[in-house]
């Protein structure tokens, strides 16, 4: 049998996105200025080590993204002279309130401070993510594509390092003639950069107990598109978010389908990014963030813009987005944890890039330190904790630690709460408001669909709206198909007899890639034929749909899917993205 290999190295990073490789960079340059400091007792320089599921940096990458360029300054202060893929900066920006058949634009005087974008850049962050990883390895950064690491290295509560996933290995289980087990990587200290939901950060998070005493995690679903549209239909710099239609009623009535709203991005004269975030604390379990993307398409106020136009790439991603009360302690026994892996986002700003390089920036001052001290326990790592304490980022958490929280009482009482935190500091009605997980925010199908039949859904016409499989295919998410399944349900028989009568299986609504098909032998009037409800059927899963945006592995009502790490290399190919 063959013998997994072995890699050492002092700072291993799980993850080559933003946050990564901003501390990957940080950690070189604090080691050489330490050692300038230190001429005596040098650190030397560190074997830095990245691990990228992806199969290039950048792959697996999306995000709107209007990026604040502070934290780049503080990392290369001469980022604007070195080639760096961000040029277009914010030119006009409006919020608007949609309706079915039209767009109430908020005066700019009501716009609330965190939603202002002056001075920051609209990006594609898989392309930000390729330029730091140069950064990085003209540092002498070591970056590892297309491996993903699968399990963690651990003796007792200290992380050692991870495995990464073992390849050719069949569908069953079975070792093929390719099989080669996945490396070990042992290193000083593991740093966790997975982004939102990771497999390996959620099993520390569980092992550890690292989320005792906060706030549950609560996520958005965002869902985008790339089209190359007509010059002059949608200016370069412009930047509209809107509330409303299609995920809210009547606000007055406070009756919300859905919390969330919509983004559209001129990245170019002849290129624009259009987005729809829907909150996945939504109740109705017949509800397809999908679905309410095409119909934002189709509102008249943007319909012409796309009809002119052509999709050029599709992904989706999950979001996090319980703030500062949501965040796990994000460090420990040799290891520390970035980005959206630890909840560095605002949900006010919808902002978590610059967050998530920040705390790159904080972890690799405190990893430097306990290289310098061959320390890499919690007491020593905990500096990450109080450089977070004293830095703008917490400052910035801090001020919006209530917002979400407030939303989940519609929008009548989450805008005045949101109100009063401008006024108060950030905590809104009342100190430490109270979340609800994702899942448990899910409530049975009879409540909204009485006689359980299926939502009226938009029908794709191939031009402005797409199904789900044609937006899939322009991720270009690829997987083997000789590999398990890395979509896991431990208990199909949940599905089969509970799943089916008290939600009819909201997995085939909430995923935004058609991964998930419920199959039935034959259909039955007794349990609903009309909504796709069957007395015995089976759970068909299209794993190679996965856009790996996690959202199964939150919403579940049942916490019965699991996602797991596919082979390296697996997964989209965003561009652009």
């Amino acid at each position: 049998m063959a013998e997994r290999e072995t890699l050492e190295c002092d700072v291993l990073i799980v993850g080559g996105g933003i946050a990564g490789l901003s501390c990957a960079i940080r950690v070189l340059d604090l080691a050489a200025e330490y050692d300038r400091q230190n001429p005596h007792a040098p650190i030397g320089k560190p074997n830095v080590l990245v691990l990228e599921k992806g199969p290039s940096v950048g792959a697996h990458i999306l995000s709107g993204a209007v990026l604040d360029p502070r934290p780049l300054r503080e990392l290369l202060p001469n980022w604007d002279n070195s080639g760096a893929p961000i040029k277009q900066k914010v030119t006009k920006e409006e919020v608007a309130w949609l309706t079915p058949s039209g767009k109430i634009p908020v005066p700019p005087p009501l716009v609330p401070p965190y939603l202002h974008n002056e001075g920051n850049y609209i990006v594609s962050l898989g392309e930000v993510a390729q330029w730091l990883a140069k950064q990085a390895k003209s540092r002498g950064v070591e970056i590892l594509e297309g491996v993903a690491g699968s399990q963690l290295i651990l003796e007792g509560n200290v992380v050692r390092g991870v495995i990464c996933n073992d390849t050719g290995v069949d569908k069953a289980g079975k070792q093929t003639a390719n099989y080669t087990p996945g490396a070990l990587v042992k290193a000083g200290v593991t740093v966790f950069a997975e982004g939102v939901r990771g497999s390996l950060t959620k099993q520390l998070v569980h092992k550890l107990r690292l989320d005792v005493n906060r706030n549950p995690q609560v996520y958005s679903l965002g869902i985008k598109e790339l089209w190359e549209i007509k010059a002059g239909t949608f200016p370069a710099g412009q930047v509209v978010h809107t509330l409303g239609y299609p995920l809210q009623k009547t606000p007055m009535k406070g009756d919300i389908e859905a919390f969330g709203g919509s983004f559209f991005y001129g990245l170019d004269d002849t290129h624009m990014a259009v987005g729809l975030v829907v909150g996945l604390d939504y109740h109705d379990p017949s509800l397809d963030p999908h679905n309410e993307f095409n119909k934002l398409k189709l509102h008249p106020s943007f319909k012409p813009i796309f009809e002119t136009g052509k999709m050029l790439g599709y992904g989706a991603k999950a979001l996090p987005d319980g703030g500062y009360y949501s965040m796990p302690r994000f460090y420990g026994d040799g290891f520390v944890m970035l980005g959206d892996a630890a909840s560095f986002l605002n949900p006010a700003r919808l902002k978590g890039a610059h967050l998530a390089m920040k705390s790159g920036l904080l972890a690799a001052e405190a990893i430097v330190e306990a290289l310098g001290k061959k320390d890499f326990s919690l007491k020593r790592l905990g500096k990450y904790e109080d450089l977070f304490q004293t830095s703008w980022a917490k400052e910035e958490l801090y001020a919006s630690r209530n917002w979400r929280a407030g939303y989940t009482s519609g929008l009548v009482l989450g805008g005045l709460n949101d109100f009063y935190q401008q006024m108060n500091g950030g905590k809104g009605f009342t100190e430490g408001q109270a979340l609800i997980s994702d899942p448990e925010s899910t409530e049975l199908l009879e409540k909204y669909h009485v006689d359980r039949k299926k939502p009226e859904r938009v029908k794709p016409d191939g031009k402005i709206t797409f199904d789900k499989v044609t937006d899939v295919f322009h991720s270009g998410s690829v997987h083997g198909e000789h590999q398990p399944c890395h979509l896991v349900v431990p208990d199909s028989n949940i599905c089969i007899n509970r799943c089916t009568v008290e939600f009819a299986n909201p997995c085939q609504h909430f995923c935004p890639a058609g991964v998930y098909e419920w199959i039935p032998p034959k259909p039955t009037k007794e349990f609903g034929a009309q909504f796709g409800e069957h007395e015995k059927g089976h759970l068909q899963i299209n794993a190679g749909n996965c856009v790996h945006c996690k959202t199964c592995d939150i919403k579940d009502p049942y916490f019965n899917i699991t996602w797991v790490t596919p082979e390296g290399g697996d997964g989209p190919r965003y561009q652009r993205l």
